[in-house]
């Protein structure tokens, strides 16, 4: 009889959806070895999404408390995909529930909040990790290995940004991702943490960081109250250069309101030897550039749907695309329970993230004055 891993998912909505979706996928893609995911119980405070939860996905029960998925010995995992200002919390009672723990970015509102999520999860030993997905596009994994391989040289410069379209329309509602004191921030820690993680991870860690954001629409509609507008008290743009500490120096743009684009992840990187770019709008392709060769030019890398660990389905050399992204991620996740390996994108990752960004906002109160990242 395989042995099950009971989820618990806190929060269904858009990301909600895409975790459950994800865990019910794994399945197909990957070998579970006599194991199997069960999706146990869902949570929200809407009592109809809950019913609605119900209806599009396996769940056995739901409630409106989420202190009873963390009473349930059936439920070993908590997923959380709740707005940020409700990380710190549902983490913190998860982890002394002794429940492993995957949450979306970022890890929480706040430096201080993070370093005792992660204090807290180093003293329980427990499997953690953040929805930084961007990790598990085919082209970044062959981009890490690149770069790891030294066939980029020493790093010089680089540049990453995560362009999306859709709030430079006024009659867009205030909600909870426009307000400080849920979010946390606007742009940057709503796009911004995924391309920071993402260049944290292929080129190492930041030494020091300029930033200067701004907002563009400063009311929008309350959509409980018609007829009238709150404040916006976070950035719609930010703009971060960044120093590492191997001496690369690099620029970072985060937008809500770069019009014209949908879901545009993009990095290039240049090296003494070569440079590499990528664009999710072309997600099937990392481009490469040798400098030590005698053919000049970028060469078009295929990487698609090449996943190591994965079945033959689908087809390795089948299109790649962003559902995918987030099921590789569960899957280390879930494996790194399974088989007690070591896993990223973890907490302690969370946590240099939130660093960051912590420090590009002080940049950005002291008109971009360069701090240092401790």
């Amino acid at each position: 009889m395989n042995k099950e891993i009971g989820i618990g998912i806190i929060g269904y909505s858009g990301i909600g959806k895409l975790h459950t979706y994800s865990y019910m996928s794994i399945p197909l893609f990957y070998d579970m070895k006599g194991y199997r995911i069960k999706l146990k119980g869902v949570c929200n405070r809407s009592e109809s999404t809950c019913l609605q939860a119900m209806n599009e996905a396996p769940f056995e029960f739901y409630t409106t408390d989420y202190k009873e998925l963390l009473d349930r010995d059936d439920i070993h995992v908590i997923n959380v995909c709740t707005p940020n200002s409700s990380h710190y919390p549902l983490i913190i009672d998860a982890l002394k529930a002794r429940k492993h723990v995957f949450v979306e970015k970022p890890l929480a509102l706040t430096v201080q909040e993070a370093k005792e999520i992660v204090e807290l999860a180093q003293q329980t030993g427990l499997k953690n990790q953040l929805a930084f997905q961007y990790r598990f596009i085919p082209a970044t994994i062959k981009a890490k290995k690149l770069i790891e391989s030294g066939a980029l040289g020493e790093i010089y410069h680089f540049s990453g940004s995560y362009l999306h379209s859709g709030y430079e329309d006024p009659a867009r509602p205030l909600t909870w991702r426009l307000q400080h004191k849920y979010s946390g921030g606007g742009a940057l820690m709503d796009l911004g943490s995924h391309i920071i993680d993402l260049l944290l991870y292929l080129i190492g860690d930041f030494k020091s960081v300029s930033a200067s954001k701004a907002t563009f629409i400063h009311e929008r509609p309350l959509p409980s109250q018609p007829g009238l507008k709150g404040p916006v008290d976070v950035d719609d743009y930010c703009r971060l250069n960044v120093k590492t500490n191997s001496g690369a120096i690099g620029s970072i743009e985060a937008s809500r309101f770069a019009v014209g684009t949908t879901d545009d992840l993009k990095f290039e990187i240049f090296g003494s030897k070569g440079s590499i770019k990528f664009s999710m709008m072309d997600p099937n392709f990392l481009y490469y550039f040798d400098a030590t060769s005698k053919e000049k030019g970028y060469t078009k890398i295929q990487t698609v749907h090449k996943y190591e660990e994965s079945k033959s389905f689908p087809p390795p050399k089948s299109p790649v695309g962003w559902t995918r992204f987030s099921i590789a991620n569960q899957f280390h996740f879930i494996d790194s329970i399974i088989n007690n390996k070591t896993n990223a994108p973890n907490f302690k990752d969370g946590l240099e993230v939130q660093k960051v960004m912590h420090y590009a906002y002080q940049s950005c109160d002291n008109s971009g004055k360069w701090i240092n990242i401790e």
